[in-house]
């Protein structure tokens, strides 16, 4: 098992959780991804801007929030947290002109003389 001192200075030391983690398709700790067909239970062991943080249940989550059975909180369906995290990924995904469209080249209809 990890000594307190070993978690305390991992939680120190981690960087910024990814996409994913934060939509709560990756464990916090070790990245093990939750769609895989063998991936580990989740817990929720902390929030972050109002969503779950998620940690493997055991050892993930006591170096994460300290309890290896995370909080006293379900996490969403993994069907639910993949369709929000894809939502969350097309709301942000910048706009592209349409593939005939040239952004370079003013609009014909708009040029000259309405008349």
């Amino acid at each position: 098992m990890y000594s307190q001192e070993s978690i305390s200075g991992r939680r120190r030391g981690r960087p910024e959780p990814t996409a994913e983690t934060l939509s709560g398709l990756a464990c916090l700790v070790c990245a093990t991804d939750y769609r895989a067909a063998s991936a580990r239970e989740a817990v929720v062991v902390s929030h972050r801007d109002g969503r779950p943080l998620l940690a493997c249940r055991g050892t993930c989550a006591r170096m994460a929030g300290g309890s290896v059975d995370g909080l006293d909180e379900t996490p969403l369906p993994l069907d639910e947290r993949v369709r929000r995290h894809q939502d969350a990924a097309h709301r942000d995904a910048p706009h592209e002109a349409a593939p005939n469209e040239d952004a370079s080249q003013p609009d014909a209809r708009h040029q000259g003389d309405p008349s």
